[in-house]
């Protein structure tokens, strides 16, 4: 599975399927307790304070689950395994696991996501295409959705480049073994043959609204930068782009007709602080000048998910009055309740284990 020994690997599989079991509350978990049979060993406990009984995932469930993986051909990559994409393991909330099928390596090089419109225009599918082409040829990795439209236009453009390009890394919203769209199923099969392919639920998961944009701030997440080629406003591609703005990453836009309201949310972004290119060598500029300061100024940088204190704390601090369904800072909680930070953070993971928080972006919780 990796360089992990099989049993601590399986734990970590069952961990986080367990309930209630997040991206940052597996880190913490992880880091509190040091491997994941541990924190597997203590999740009654800390989810049990003047609470229900707790139940971590069943083995036979991730049995099943890593049976499945091997028949779809696919495989396991953890967060500090070699071959996870480095610049995703930076992100608050990355995905601890990922399932890959193809050649891994493709992460490890210099990237750009490409997205847009799934009824996306012909001259914006073209124009896709080509911008594509040319960035895998100069040795970027593609990265998109295999999506209609702008997303599979950017895979086939890479594709289009040859063994001797950047190739391409399509993340999905369904399990590994799932095509959608029906109609890209061909598609999908050629970046998992030809490029990689990632998803970050279990064989099987059917691809539902709310996966989107957990696999946008993945597809945002491995790249340098994010091109927006065609986009309405309030689009999954405009997530996309703030996801990446957030991260500190490069955010660049097209600009379009304002007569088409497919441009609209690209134009936006332009107004917003994002990058206008024209040409592929104008991303190519950009990207390999890239320097972790992008000169977008789409949004300011977050701390990444593995960023934390060195403290442990023994006691959750009190958290009971200041939280609400409107999210807030976990910064502000910090500063306002007079505990250490580290208290905070116990209080936040029993909260979460317990089904009543939600984390939100940009280090963001509220309550259920």
């Amino acid at each position: 599975m990796s360089d992990l020994s099989q049993q601590e690997a399986f734990a970590r599989i069952r961990l986080l399927r367990s309930p209630n079991v997040g991206p940052v509350s597996y880190a913490q978990l992880l880091r509190r307790f040091g491997d994941a049979a541990s924190a597997l060993s203590a999740l009654p406990d800390l989810a049990g304070r003047g609470g229900a009984g707790y139940r971590p995932a069943p083995e036979a469930r991730i049995a099943d689950e890593i049976a499945a993986v091997k028949k779809a051909g696919a495989r396991y990559l953890f967060h500090d395994s070699t071959d996870y994409p480095p610049l995703l393991a930076q992100l608050e909330g990355a995905p601890p696991i990922l399932i890959a099928r193809g050649d891994a390596a493709i992460a490890a090089r210099p990237a750009v996501a490409i997205v847009g419109a799934r009824n996306a225009s012909a001259a914006a599918v073209k124009l896709a295409r080509m911008f594509a082409g040319q960035l895998a040829e100069a040795g970027l990795t593609v990265v998109s959705g295999l999506a209609r439209g702008i997303d599979g236009a950017a895979h086939k453009g890479a594709l289009a480049a040859g063994s001797e390009g950047g190739g391409t890394i399509g993340v999905i919203a369904s399990g590994i073994d799932i095509a959608y769209p029906p109609e890209h199923a061909d598609l999908q099969e050629e970046v998992a043959r030809s490029g990689l392919l990632i998803s970050e639920h279990p064989p099987g998961t059917e691809p539902i609204a709310r996966h989107f944009p957990s696999r946008n701030r993945i597809i945002a997440g491995i790249a340098a930068g994010t091109l927006v080629v065609e986009a309405a406003p309030k689009s999954g591609s405009l997530i996309t782009a703030r996801l990446a703005g957030e991260a500190g990453r490069e955010v660049m836009a097209i600009p379009g007709s304002p007569l088409d309201s497919r441009a609209h949310g690209g134009n936006q972004l332009i107004r917003d602080g994002a990058v206008l290119v024209q040409s592929a060598e104008d991303v190519i500029e950009l990207l390999s000048a890239f320097d972790g300061r992008p000169r977008s100024s789409f949004r300011e940088e977050t701390p990444g998910w593995l960023a934390a204190d060195s403290e442990m704390a023994d006691e959750p601090a009190d958290l009971t009055s200041m939280l609400t369904t409107a999210p807030v800072a976990i910064d502000e909680l910090i500063r306002q309740c007079g505990d250490s930070a580290a208290a905070v953070q116990l209080a936040l993971l029993e909260l979460e284990l317990k089904g009543r928080l939600v984390r939100h972006a940009a280090g963001r919780v509220s309550l259920a």
